[in-house]
């Protein structure tokens, strides 16, 4: 699995991930691999992903192949573009959209953290967008994370030293999670 944390503080606002790649009990450190990160750029926006390795690559080139520009300026416009990537999921990168015969809709199994100059937000398997206005965390790390951030938000300055400390606590306790860690900080609009 992985960590990745989103921030939000005075005007910044800060990507992090851990660089651990596993299949199952096989850990693959971020020495051994060429390329470890998890955090994908398009345009002006950061997109933070947990779950399956595959996601990134399909993602990437989604993005590459994309004839229109994305727009993630908000939580309708991230909507939008999640509806659009969902077709092309099934019908270029095939998708197996089944989950449990209970959920409502079908599932990207995407579970990722945005942030770009607008703010930072949350897109969930059956396409929920949260915006977020201090902090969040996804992941197998994700509540060390979170109690971490928690614990320093209000006491240290910047976006980016609360975003380590994130990554860092759940690197430490979390054997999904491994440093180095990568991030990425911009200013708000």
């Amino acid at each position: 699995m992985s960590t990745v944390v989103v921030v939000r503080k005075a005007k910044q606002i800060c990507i992090a991930a851990d660089t651990q790649t596993s299949y199952g009990d096989l850990v693959q450190p971020a020495a051994y691999l060429k390329d470890t990160t998890k955090i994908l750029r398009v345009g002006d926006t950061y997109i933070g992903l947990v779950g399956s390795s595959s996601h990134w690559i399909v993602l990437q080139h989604y993005f590459a192949r994309r004839k229109k520009s994305a727009s993630f300026k908000d939580s309708n416009s991230i909507f939008n573009v999640w509806l659009e990537l969902h077709t092309a999921l099934k019908e270029q990168f095939h998708l197996n959209p089944n989950d449990e015969k209970d959920n409502p809709y079908e599932t990207t199994h995407i579970s990722a953290l945005l942030a770009n100059p607008h703010g930072i937000f949350g897109i969930y398997p059956l396409r929920a967008v949260h915006e977020y206005t201090k902090f969040w965390a996804k992941g197998s790390g994700d509540e060390y994370a979170l109690g971490a951030m928690h614990a320093c938000y209000s006491r240290l300055k910047t976006a980016e030293e609360i975003a380590r400390v994130g990554v860092e606590a759940a690197a430490e306790f979390d054997s999904g999670t491994s440093l180095p860690l990568t991030l990425h900080t911009l200013s708000l609009k």
